[in-house]
């Protein structure tokens, strides 16, 4: 099997990677070599990335976020809305239940919003936005996700530096970037790396028709057939939803959108 091939030159969010460093281009290799040979789970990566990538990369662009941001979602939940991490971090980005409340997302026993595809991405984005402004590095906003603003700030000011490619830092945090990069490169370019999908091959996008509640449901089974649907079809499109005696109890003055596939 060939090594897979380093770019000349390669870019997050506009802001260069410094593959003149010998380091920093083997520290890149590292990652795309373990990538490139997780066979079963970068397959499904890449035909999941079918499904997302245009949808989670358009809510970052409305808020304002670099598009790239999407390959972050990537390395964090292989883009599994029900993903859950040792720690207990869930949903697309991963959020812990500290920083999810942070942002303004609800965590009960009926509702987890760390699942909702929407808001967590609207949420992710809010935290990239003021890391950046903290920062002034959309690298240095994505190593803070991992490791905690805290986390950062102080490498920053300890090691006097704001270049992630100089700071010595925990070693998740150290490989979190090139892990981005890693997945970057492969779902834009999966043959160049032995994938060799065709259109068809990738999940298709969900289109979807929205149902707008304002008061608690009793029976989701009973409400979803009242939708033409199973209570499977209405868990699985609606994964912020807890499974908690199939009922969804709204505190009041909330509203929620339901999501039922169109088709």
């Amino acid at each position: 099997m060939s090594l897979p091939k380093i770019p000349g030159e390669l870019t997050f969010c506009g802001e260069p990677v410094p593959l003149h460093d010998p380091d920093i281009k083997e520290r890149l290799e590292r990652e795309l070599i373990v990538n490139v040979n997780k066979h079963a789970s970068t397959i499904l990566i890449l035909k999941e990335s079918g499904r997302w990538n245009r949808y989670l990369q358009a809510m970052l662009d409305s808020a304002a976020v670099p598009k790239e941001f999407f390959y972050l979602a990537v390395i964090e939940s292989e883009l599994d809305p029900m993903s859950r991490s040792g720690a207990g971090a869930t949903g697309l980005w991963h959020f812990t239940v500290s920083t999810a409340k942070e942002y303004g997302l609800e965590i009960s026993e009926y509702v987890d919003e760390r699942r909702d595809a929407e808001k967590s991405t609207r949420a992710a984005s809010e935290f990239f936005k003021r890391a950046y402004k903290k920062y002034g590095s959309w690298t240095l906003a994505a190593a803070a996700f991992n490791r905690g603003s805290k986390g950062i700030e102080n490498a920053v000011k300890g090691q006097q530096t704001n270049n992630y490619y100089e700071l010595y830092l925990n070693e998740e945090t150290a490989r979190y970037v090139y892990r981005i990069l890693a997945l970057k490169l492969i779902i834009e370019a999966p043959e160049k790396y032995g994938y060799n999908l065709t259109s068809s091959d990738y999940y298709q996008p969900v289109e979807y028709k929205t149902v707008i509640i304002n008061d608690s449901i009793p029976d989701l089974p009973k409400f979803a057939k009242s939708l033409g649907v199973s209570y499977l079809t209405l868990k699985e499109h609606n994964p912020w939803i807890q499974n908690t005696d199939y009922k969804l109890v709204l505190q009041q003055g909330k509203k929620y959108k339901i999501r039922i596939p169109a088709k």
